[in-house]
């Protein structure tokens, strides 16, 4: 299965119309022809504006009198039909038209809505009478810095064709600090974006200024030969093969476990099927563990399905997580089933001195810490606390079912911050260094010896972080949003000249610009109904010296795969005639038919030798497909 190609990249041309007339169609071009290939008769001024006249007062069908000389913000708008079919194409919507950056309280309505609102409201993009958007990463606005184009999501996708360059970076300065005003509610002023920002991220701020040295320097994936020249890995350019899919026993999967050692595991609203792990993926009927009803415990007695699943002691334990209200991401305690028996032996409580307490999400102690036979420990999120709990009683009696009352886990260390952080989701690194998203859209580095104190706080970019992950060796993080991921890197150099990452030490004011991943307007309208990126996440390795090569998301539909050495080599493709941060487009798509619900890569021990990633796993509702990559690879480059 290869990658999903759109032909939202091509060429713009005004011979593609919807337009029956070729009269409607822009013509400059074919009077140009005209001029070359033929002798022009010599005819009087006079005689050509009685001409002139005598054609307008017949109401013939004729060229606009306004040009883009004498229209302020003269675009063309074109939209793209047929999707990624191969009939796909660009068709001219206006032929000359013209945008403007509005402040309004609505959305829906005419121009009067847009009067005395500069102190409120917030900026929408018109074009013509076709466009009226709010400005957001909704639109997923991509530029086309040689083509003087920008390509939108707006119930459809949409291009803007400037005529001038000036033209077109003006539209690019103009929409970016109407985002920033939408997001933060202040004018984008340079003392605002210092505020926002802080002066130590001024990359973040400027990204022509930022300092790119680590995004090369790091060791990530660039090999070298005998010679001085580097040797990039090429592998991204492999094909992928769809080895099975398989439906799931129950169906309604809820959440993907995979293990590193024999098995996986898929949680549903009736239980847990266990499945085998294989090199070329995850398959077979195994043990199903059926829940009891009154297994389906999301606190308080309230039955709720599992939305977590945590694997823990050399994976014959599985920690389950039900939302207290269902639609609602907190929980009051789990469950703990001994996968060997197939029984839940323990419902645990939160509690912090002598008060029940909710967690949102929780996650192992380290990267690997799961293949751990004696793990007793695992850490828990909720808004404003960052905590660790202890399965261990602490007068040494093993806590059961029998005790009359749900035992209680132990906080053994953490905070429990002021309010405002908002945490949403975290991760740890290999050496259990842990990184948290938040609402807001900021991410923080804390050490593994203090939960107390960020070492590092990225301000992120004003969307939330709904999902994050990290490499093994803590030199990258993906934040992922719903529009788009984020991918940081937190290495610098301390004042000793040691390079070091942002869990460790403060990292000064010569921190990177981050790159965001982002899809084409095209295929982000593809993806369907639900296409809000979730569950981005680096390829799977537990062992210090070994490098992640890819990063895989769903959104809607589609998986979508990036190759980790191309994001970021700083010379790629993508990042050519870009204005602001960098942003990749290059990957390749998994469509499924119906909503993916995760995607994962298998441990790195399931690569075989001829192919460069583990397998993927794509679970839907219903099914959960495995995925390889050919060994066998493609003359050509990649998507």
């Amino acid at each position: 299965m290869g990658a999903s190609h759109s032909r939202e990249g091509l060429e713009l041309s005004d011979y593609e119309s919807d337009y029956d007339d070729d009269d409607d169609v822009e013509t400059e071009e074919h009077y140009q022809d005209a001029t070359e290939n033929h002798q022009t008769p010599q005819v009087s001024n006079k005689t050509l504006d009685d001409l002139d006249s005598k054609l307008k007062a017949l109401k013939l069908k004729y060229a606009s009198s306004e040009s883009p000389k004498n229209l302020k913000n003269a675009v063309k708008l074109y939209l793209h039909v047929g999707g990624n079919t191969p009939k796909a194409k660009w068709i001219i919507s206006l032929k000359l038209t013209h945008y403007e950056f509005v402040k309004t309280l609505k959305i829906e309505g005419d121009s009067d809505d847009d009067d005395d609102c500069e102190d409120e409201g917030f900026w929408v993009l018109k074009v013509g009478n076709k466009i009226r958007v709010r400005v957001s990463t909704d639109m997923q606005l991509k530029m086309f810095g040689d083509q003087r184009r920008v390509d939108f999501v707006d119930n459809g996708v949409w291009a803007l064709k400037f005529f001038v360059d000036d033209e077109y970076r003006n539209f690019i300065t103009k929409f970016q600090d109407c985002l920033f005003e939408n997001v933060y509610g202040i004018e984008a002023t340079e003392a605002n974006k210092v505020k926002i920002y802080g002066k130590d991220f001024i990359g973040w701020l400027k990204p022509e200024e930022s300092d790119d040295a680590m995004w090369e320097d790091a060791d990530s994936g660039v090999w070298t030969s005998s010679g001085k020249s580097p040797v990039r890995d090429n592998r991204d350019s492999q094909d992928l093969l769809e080895e099975f899919e398989e439906a799931a026993t129950g169906g309604g999967i809820q959440s993907l476990a995979l293990g590193a050692l024999d098995n996986s595991f898929l949680v549903n609203d009736s239980g847990v099927q266990v499945v085998k792990n294989f090199s070329h993926g995850i398959h077979g009927k195994g043990v199903y563990v059926k829940f009891n009803e009154k297994d389906k415990w999301g606190g308080g007695g309230e039955g709720s399905t599992p939305k977590k699943a945590l694997l823990m002691r050399g994976e014959t334990n599985m920690m389950l997580m039900s939302p207290f209200k269902e639609g609602k991401p907190r929980s009051t305690g789990l469950h703990q089933l001994d996968i060997e028996t197939g029984k839940i032996v323990t419902e645990w409580k939160f509690e912090k001195d002598g008060t029940d307490i909710t967690m949102k999400d929780i996650t192992n102690d380290n990267k690997g810490s799961q293949l751990d036979p004696s793990e007793s420990t695992f850490l828990g999120l909720d808004d404003n606390r960052l905590c660790q709990w202890d399965m261990r009683d602490k007068k040494g009696i093993v806590q059961t079912l029998a005790n009359s009352s749900s035992p209680v886990l132990n906080w053994t260390q953490g905070h429990q911050f002021s309010r405002g952080t908002n945490f949403q989701c975290f991760a740890t690194t290999g050496d259990g260094s842990i990184v948290v998203g938040s609402l807001d859209g900021k991410i923080r580095l804390y050490s593994k010896t203090s939960m107390r104190q960020a070492k590092t706080a990225f301000p992120g970019l004003g969307s939330p972080i709904t999902h994050v992950d990290v490499t093994y060796d803590g030199k990258w993080i993906l934040g992922t949003t719903d529009t788009y991921l984020i991918l940081i890197c937190t290495l610098f150099t301390d004042k000793d000249g040691k390079t070091k990452t942002g869990f460790t030490g403060r990292m000064g004011n010569k921190i990177p610009a981050p790159r965001l991943l982002k899809l084409t307007p095209v295929d982000a309208h593809m993806a369907g109904a639900n296409n809000k990126f979730h569950g981005g996440h680096f390829s799977w390795v537990t062992e210090s010296g070994k490098q992640e090569r890819h990063l895989v998301a769903a959104v809607g539909k589609f998986s979508v795969i990036w190759n980790f050495q191309q994001v970021k080599d700083s010379a790629h493709n993508c990042y050519q005639n870009q204005q602001g941060l960098k942003s990749c487009y290059c990957y390749k798509i998994v469509p499924k038919d119906e909503s993916i619900i995760e995607s994962r890569f298998m441990h790195d021990k399931y690569a075989v030798s001829d192919s460069p990633e583990a397998p993927l796993v794509v679970a839907t509702p219903m099914k959960v497909t495995s995925i390889s990559m050919s060994g066998k690879k493609r003359g050509h480059g990649t998507s």
